[in-house]
């Protein structure tokens, strides 16, 4: 197994414990702001940890590559400073938007090339 890059432990052992045959985690990154708790990528899949629901409910959400129409960097910037200048992405899946802020511009830049890398085989 490759070296999987992670923030928090725990994240990382509940992205371990859904794990499919054959499937490996890329990157495990924590979010920060409204919503989402953490992103993980694997060769397979993004999941993304959803602390949207009424009643302190969270959902895990597994949306297969093959699903993503598009990846987006989220910038409240104008585009003349570098194309990573903030930390946030944008996945898209159909009609639905998943907006991931991260602590860190190296970790969306990474969690969105490989998205991108899986996206655009």
């Amino acid at each position: 197994m490759a070296n999987i890059v992670y923030d928090r432990k725990e994240q990382l052992a509940q992205i371990q414990s859904g794990l499919l045959a054959g499937e490996e985690i890329i990157a495990v990154y924590d979010a920060i702001g409204v919503g989402t708790g953490f992103i993980g990528l694997t060769n397979r899949r993004v999941i993304i940890q959803d602390k949207s629901f009424v009643g302190k409910k969270v959902a895990i959400t597994s949306i297969p590559y093959s699903k993503v129409s598009s990846v987006s960097v989220v910038s409240n910037k104008s585009w003349a400073g570098s194309y990573f200048s903030t930390g946030s992405i944008a996945v898209h899946v159909g009609t639905q938007t998943y907006e991931i802020d991260f602590r860190g511009s190296d970790k969306s830049q990474h969690a969105h090339n490989v998205i991108l890398h899986f996206i655009a085989r």
